[in-house]
Order: structure tokens, then sequence, then C-alpha cells
């Protein structure tokens, strides 16, 4: 399976704008934390994880998805939003904590939710893989091809709610394809400290499914099994598990020491960054024109620049509205 050139630029664009977008937010997050790190100071207070150098995970899975299909994701979400269409007015107004936010800013960037594109996130780990094995179900049980996506954290491989939602799903052939993004560090623990295998994907043997492991932070690799599980998904084959070998470039949270990395990881993981790598394919083995992938890159920041333009003026919460959507 090669993607079409409409699918590459679409990739490369959506890549981009997550970049983009991370490495602003970066910037905007430290507005009012220095030269003392205050996590509650700024126009984005509490916790931030940003996901630059695993947009591959996000793009060569999305691509093959539908509006009506369901993705739920991490505590470090920016990347897939995007690629699932998420508005990206709404979501920077949540991340800000503003009334025109997907929640009215009551979530934050660690709770995005938006029924519309059918995407959701949570701040707990492994969480992703129950409620997405749930939306397999449900797309069972109304006759439909739509099928679910569930990001998982390596780290979370080894929380019990991920084994749970596998055997149902296998057990069921339930429509779900779960994606491991392996960034190599579970917060501040190496994965080889942490968990009993090497490769998460072996362990789709124990309940008779598809795993599948993608080197490299390789998008058009993933692209092409990514692409298979979602067809067979689709045709009722049933579930698969995938673990994308990824980059995570910024520390576990904004303001993390990063004590426990190699001081050269960074740098050597960008001398391999895989936006560059699509864009060499791109140019050099496809027909796609330098202007066509220059203006793609335009307008992703122009719609990144936007955003954050328009959180940044929207108002903030009434205090009167606090206890409205909350169960008593």
């Amino acid at each position: 399976m090669q993607p079409s050139k409409e699918q590459l630029l679409w990739m490369y664009a959506v890549m981009a704008k997550a970049r983009y977008y991370e490495d602003t937010m970066a910037q905007a997050y430290m507005e009012g934390k220095s030269p003392k790190f205050d996590i509650g100071a700024g126009p984005v207070p509490g916790e931030m994880h940003l996901a630059a150098g695993q947009e591959p995970c996000a793009a060569g899975v999305c691509v093959h998805l539908r509006r009506d299909d369901t993705v739920t994701a991490t505590h470090r979400p920016h990347h897939v939003a995007i690629a699932k269409g998420v508005d990206l007015n709404k979501m920077t107004a949540e991340i800000f904590g503003k009334r025109t936010g997907l929640a009215g800013g009551r979530g934050g960037h660690m709770h995005l939710f938006d029924p519309a594109t059918n995407f959701a996130c949570s701040g707990i780990i492994g969480e992703s893989a129950g409620p997405a094995t749930g939306a397999g179900l449900a797309a069972r049980l109304q006759g439909t091809d739509a099928v679910a996506v569930a990001y998982l954290g390596e780290g979370a491989a080894n929380q019990g709610a991920f084994h749970e939602a596998l055997n149902l799903a296998a057990l069921w052939q339930l429509p779900v394809i779960f994606v491991i993004e392996d960034n190599a560090w579970a917060i501040s623990v190496a994965k080889d400290k942490s968990t009993a295998v090497a490769d998460n994907s072996l362990r789709a043997k124990a309940y008779d499914i598809p795993g599948v492991h993608v080197a490299d932070n390789d998008t058009l690799e993933l692209f092409k099994v990514a692409g298979k599980a979602v067809k067979r998904a689709r045709a009722g084959g049933g579930p698969t598990l995938i673990e994308v070998e990824t980059y995570r470039y910024y520390g576990h949270f904004q303001g993390d020491p990063e004590v426990y990395r190699p001081k050269d990881e960074v740098s050597g993981l960008k001398a391999r960054d895989p936006i560059l790598r699509l864009r060499k394919h791109m140019l050099g083995k496809t027909d796609i024109r330098e202007a066509e992938v220059e203006q793609a890159l335009a307008k992703a920041r122009a719609e990144v620049d936007a955003a954050f333009e328009f959180a940044r003026k929207s108002a903030d919460p009434a205090p009167e509205d606090a206890l409205q959507h909350v169960f008593a």
C-alpha cells in the first residue's frame, strides 16, 4: 500500500502543524514561569506534556480514518487531536482555560473531548483502551463499519486495563486498533527497566491477534501497517496491536529536568527527524513540487498562529459557571 499524493501532503501538513503547535505551546507555557518555575503561573497553568517527535504516530494512522471513527488518546494528546480534526481554536482555548474551549476551560490539555470528531483523551495511564473497546462494540451493535483507535504509551502496556481491553476486543473480534507509542521512557523509567518484552507487539500473540512493530518512527511504514489494520477491522476481521518506535524531543512534562536521559539523546533523535524525512521522500521520490510542500507548511503554521491568537483573546470562564455540568 503506497500513499497517494493527497495522502502524503495531508500527512506532511498534519505533522508540520503538530510540531509547530507543540513548539509554540512550549513557549506560551513558560510565560510567567521563569526565572523560578511555578507550575501555576502564566497563561497556561498546570502540567503540560508535549509530543514533538511523535507526529508519525498520529498522521500515519489517522490518515486512514473517517470522522465517525473513534480515537482515544493519552495524556500527551495534541498531535493525535490535530490529526483527528479537532477544532484547533477550541482545543487551544481549552488548554488556556478559556470559556470558548472544548469544555469551557474545565478540562485542560489532558482532558480534551470533542464529540464532533469522536475524539477523547485522559490523564490516566492506560485509560484509552477501555473506551476504544467500548466504541468498537458500539459500532458492531449499530451495524456500521466504523473503527476505534486507542493510543497508549509503552508504559501503559503494563497496565491491567490494557490487557483486559485486548482480551475482550479479541474475544468479540471488535474493530479496534491499539497503537502503542514507544518513546522509550515511561516518565523517567527506561523501557528495558520496566517491561519484560523488548517489543510490545509480541503481546498480541497471547490474544491471538496480529501484532506489528514499526521501527525508527517511520511514517510510510506505519501508513502501510495502519492501513492494513483499519481495512481488516472495517471488514470484521477484529483488532490489531501496533507498536511504533517513536521519539520524544521534550521532557515527560515541561519543566522536567531530564536528568535520566543521556545528554546527547535528543540531538541524535533529531538527526533523523520524521518530518524532514517525509519531506525528502516527497520531493525526491514523488512528483510533488516544493511549492506544494511550502504551501502546506505555511497553511499549517497560519492555522496554529490563528488558534493561539483566538485562545489569548477569548474570555475567561465566569466564576458563577464553575458548578455547571458537575454532578452533585
